[in-house]
C-alpha cells in the first residue's frame, strides 16, 4: 500500500532521463532515497498479498505482449516483455525502493518500474538504446497520468564502473537480461522458424547490439564469463543483504553442440559472492509462431526459442 505522505526529493530538473559522458552526474552517486514508500512490514520481501505470492511460486512462467512493448528488432534485437520485468520486479522489491538493470537496453525495465513506483537505474554502452528507453519512459508518463515519486534513468557508461553511482547496500533488486556472449554475433539463419517465415527481415543478418570491445556481445564464452564476474562482483557490495539478483538467460546451439550459457552464470556468480535461491523457467511456446522441425528425424534438439531461464540469486547475510 502506498504511503500519502511520501514525496520523492528527486525531481526533473535534478536528474536528467538520460546521463551521458558529458553530464554533472556522469559517474557520481546518484541522490536517490533508497527507502521503501509503502506501509509494508519490514521483515516483507514485497507488498504483495498472499494469493499473489501462490501464484508467484510456481515454478513455470508465461507472459503476454502489450501495446507498449517493444519489438521490431530493427530497433532493438533482444528485448523482453513488459510482464515478465514486472513479474520479477513486484516479486523482490517495494514501493520506493531501487531497481538496477546492469544492461538495459531500450528500457523495458525503466517502463516495468514506474508502473509499479520504483526507482530504477539502468546502463548502456549504446546512447540510440537509451533514447530509445527515454521515449518510452516519457510516452509512459502520460499515459500513468500521475504525480510520479520516483524516477528512472538511463546512464551511457561501462557496467563496471556501476559502483560509482551508488551508495553501499542501497540497491534492493539487480534484474537484467544481459547479452548473450558472442552467440548472437553471427547471421541468422531461421532454423527454428517453418516455412516462408524463415525468409524474414532478419535473415542472413547479424543481429547484434554492437561491435565495441567492450560490449558483452562480441566476447567470447570463457572471456565472457570472465567479464560476467568481473561486473556482478563490483554489484555485490551494492545490493542489500538478501537482496535479489535476477538475471535471464538461455542457452545457445552453436555447431551442433548445446553452449548451457546458465550453467556458466549460476557457478561464476556462485564464485564471487552469490547464493542461487531458484530457477525459473520462462515458457515462451504461447509467443512463438509456427516453430520450425529442428533436427529431425535423427538429432533430438530441445528449441531454445521456446523457454528461457530466469536465474534468482540473492546476497547472503554476513
Amino acid at each position: 500500500m502506498r504511503s500519502t505522505s511520501t514525496v520523492s526529493e528527486i525531481n526533473s530538473q535534478v536528474l536528467p532521463f538520460v546521463i551521458s559522458p558529458n553530464d554533472h552526474w556522469y559517474q557520481r552517486q546518484l541522490p536517490l532515497n533508497s527507502q521503501k514508500s509503502c506501509d509494508c512490514k519490514s521483515n516483507h520481501l514485497n507488498c504483495m498479498t498472499a494469493k499473489e505470492w501462490l501464484k508467484s511460486q510456481i515454478g513455470v512462467w508465461q507472459f503476454y505482449y502489450e501495446s507498449r512493448d517493444l519489438r521490431d528488432k530493427s530497433i532493438h534485437p533482444a528485448t523482453f516483455p513488459l510482464q515478465l520485468a514486472s513479474k520479477v520486479i513486484e516479486l523482490f522489491s517495494h514501493e520506493g525502493e531501487i531497481v538496477l538493470d546492469p544492461f538495459v537496453g531500450a528500457g523495458t525495465t525503466l517502463v516495468a518500474a514506474q508502473d509499479l513506483n520504483r526507482h530504477a537505474v539502468g546502463f548502456d554502452l549504446q546512447e540510440r538504446y537509451l533514447q530509445v528507453g527515454e521515449d518510452r519512459v516519457r510516452q509512459n508518463t502520460d499515459l500513468l497520468n500521475r504525480l510520479d515519486t520516483t524516477r528512472q534513468i538511463g546512464i551511457q557508461d561501462d557496467a563496471l564502473n556501476i559502483d560509482q553511482y551508488f551508495a553501499p547496500e542501497s540497491v534492493t533488486l539487480i534484474w537484467t537480461s544481459p547479452p548473450y556472449a558472442n552467440l548472437l554475433n553471427r547471421k541468422r539463419k531461421n532454423k527454428s522458424r517453418r516455412g516462408d517465415q524463415r525468409q524474414n527481415d532478419q535473415f542472413d543478418k547479424v543481429e547484434q547490439y554492437s561491435q565495441n570491445s567492450r560490449d558483452l556481445g562480441t566476447m567470447a564464452m570463457d572471456e565472457y564469463t570472465q567479464a560476467m564476474g568481473n561486473i556482478f562482483e563490483r554489484l555485490l557490495p551494492l545490493l542489500r543483504p538478501k537482496g535479489h539478483c535476477v538475471i535471464n538467460v538461455p542457452d545457445m546451439w552453436w555447431k551442433n553442440q548445446r553452449i548451457t550459457l546458465h550453467i556458466a552464470i549460476v557457478e561464476e556468480l556462485r564464485k564471487r559472492g552469490y547464493e542461487l535461491r531458484n530457477t525459473i523457467i520462462w515458457d515462451r511456446t504461447n509467443i512463438v509462431n509456427r516453430v520450425g522441425i529442428f533436427g529431425w528425424p535423427s538429432n533430438y534438439i530441445t528449441m531454445g526459442t521456446t523457454f528461457e531461464y530466469i536465474l534468482d540469486f540473492w546476497k547472503p547475510e554476513e
